[in-house]
């Protein structure tokens, strides 16, 4: 797959060994679901949880254990990426494709300063991103990608008040459910998980972010993250 030239990708975020850490045993558990779980949206109930960050550093991480993995950004409502990581070159993206302004896949894709990992930004902001994504189109091209990467990390719009990441979950093998620590409600996030599966798409598991390590002194092992996926039932 002949593709465009490397997009440099700049990280500010501070190196913290204990993020790397809870990362690397995100990683591991998403690899012991199984390798027919390949394409894996993230989601969150409000914006600002950290569900981009999480996306970013999980494929970050795939590409690092040798995965040849895609992030997706499938967020055609209000992306983060080309502002966070410092993308100075003109891109194409995910929402030129699904409109037919662009025909062929490959020159969406674009090849990164990191290890393994290519990535699809979203594309200009579009007025339909719900239905631009539930076309047919966008499934077929899922279908094509799984079978050239090992994985695909979808990032999607909150689901708390949007249909995107339900759209896209018709798409994709599971989902990771992002939750920032006392932010959110049970009955809200019981909401946001039943939303997903009601698409097709099973819940592996979620990612606890932002915890207050002074007012919770059981995460303070993990800093500021506590992350868990759920194997499938028959699986170690």
């Amino acid at each position: 797959m002949v593709m465009n030239s490397p997009i440099l990708l700049i990280d500010n975020k501070k190196e913290n060994y204990l993020y790397k850490e809870a990362m690397k045993t995100l990683r591991t558990n998403l690899q012991f679901c199984g390798k027919d779980i390949k394409t894996v949206l993230l989601t969150s109930c409000f914006p600002g949880e950290g569900k981009s960050d999480i996306a970013f550093h999980l494929a970050e991480e795939l590409g690092k254990a040798g995965e040849k993995v895609l992030l997706l950004d499938a967020d055609i409502r209000k992306s983060v990426y080309l502002t966070r990581y410092m993308v100075t070159n003109e891109v194409n993206g995910l929402s030129q494709y699904l409109s037919g302004q662009i025909k062929n896949i490959v020159e969406i894709i674009y090849p990164t300063n990191y290890e393994k990992m290519d990535i699809i930004f979203s594309g200009p902001a579009a007025p339909n991103p719900s239905e631009l994504l539930g076309q047919p189109i966008f499934r077929k091209m899922m279908e094509q990608m799984r079978s050239y990467y090992d994985y695909i990390i979808v990032d999607t719009p909150p689901a708390g008040s949007l249909i995107d990441a339900a759209v896209v979950g018709r798409a994709c093998d599971g989902a990771l459910l992002v939750i920032e620590s006392g932010k959110s409600s049970y009955r809200l996030e019981q909401k946001t998980k039943n939303q997903l599966e009601k698409s097709g798409c099973q819940i592996l598991g979620a990612v606890l972010n932002k915890v207050d390590i002074r007012q919770n002194w059981y995460y303070g092992k993990y800093k500021s993250y506590e992350a868990y996926v759920k194997p499938k039932k028959g699986r170690t």
